[in-house]
């Protein structure tokens, strides 16, 4: 879309929660026609990765004629640093991106599942289109902490999304000691997520380190067939299988 004699948009184009799963869901499923008619018009594009791009407005084309083919679609990738160290701390400027926003038109961004910017690159985007003057318009998808927190039965008046715990095994349970310690005291509930392949590794710690009345719910496939979404204190779990496989994407929530 192009804004005559003015500046673009900025656009925050929700994705299905099924990136790299099979099957995938039926896009209308989990996006409103609104949010597909709106990132059909769009042709400039800042993504986590041009590829998974692609395949979204591809999905996107088979309901929605796109307004340029995909070979003709400008999509620009964040740098692999932003992938790798994150881009909510200030420290990459992504006003550059926006050229073609200060030209007059609309640019999308996309993450490769979800909301982008929470959970996901894109807040330096989203930072910069404010710096410049831009308006931002987020729209309406799939957003995986809110539906795992909304059916964790925890509380969801005051919570915190807390991001990945450390990867070495007593830095990841002296966090998890202090995300417990603070959920029991305060009744903040406690969400992170781990990356595929050490959901095991994760479980393990929590059911070691966490006291047996602390609930934890584990919500994993998300909008997906095989979804599953439930909550336990720590004793109950102890007797359970582990409710997620090691490949699944998952959110972790703790609280009282």
């Amino acid at each position: 879309m192009t804004q005559p004699g003015g500046r673009g948009r900025l656009w925050l184009v929700p994705a299905p929660l099924d990136f790299g799963c099979a099957p995938q869901v039926p896009l209308r499923n989990v996006l409103p026609e609104g949010t597909i008619e709106a990132a059909a018009r769009l042709v400039h594009w800042i993504c986590e990765d041009a590829k998974s791009a692609r395949a979204v407005l591809k999905r996107v084309g088979e309901l929605q004629p796109l307004a340029a083919p995909l070979r003709e679609q400008s999509i620009v990738e964040l740098p692999r640093e932003v992938h790798k160290k994150g881009d909510h701390d200030g420290s990459f400027d992504a006003r550059p991106l926006l050229a073609p926003a200060l030209a007059g038109h609309d640019v999308g961004l996309l993450s490769e599942a979800g909301m982008p910017a929470v959970a996901d690159p894109g807040a330096s985007v989203v930072r910069a289109a404010h710096q410049l003057g831009l308006e931002v318009v987020p729209l309406v998808g799939p957003a995986a902490l809110l539906l795992a927190l909304a059916a964790s039965g925890l509380n969801g008046q005051n919570f915190a999304f807390v991001g990945y715990l450390p990867q070495d095994a007593a830095g990841r349970t002296q966090r998890i000691r202090e995300l417990e310690a603070l959920a029991l005291r305060t009744g903040q509930t406690q969400l992170f997520i781990e990356t595929p392949y050490r959901n095991a590794a994760l479980w393990e710690a929590l059911l070691k380190g966490l006291e047996p009345a602390t609930r934890v719910c584990v919500a994993s496939g998300l909008t997906l067939p095989r979804a599953t979404i439930r909550t336990l204190a720590v004793s109950g779990w102890r007797q359970q299988p582990a409710p997620v496989a090691n490949d699944t994407p998952a959110v972790f929530a703790l609280g009282r």
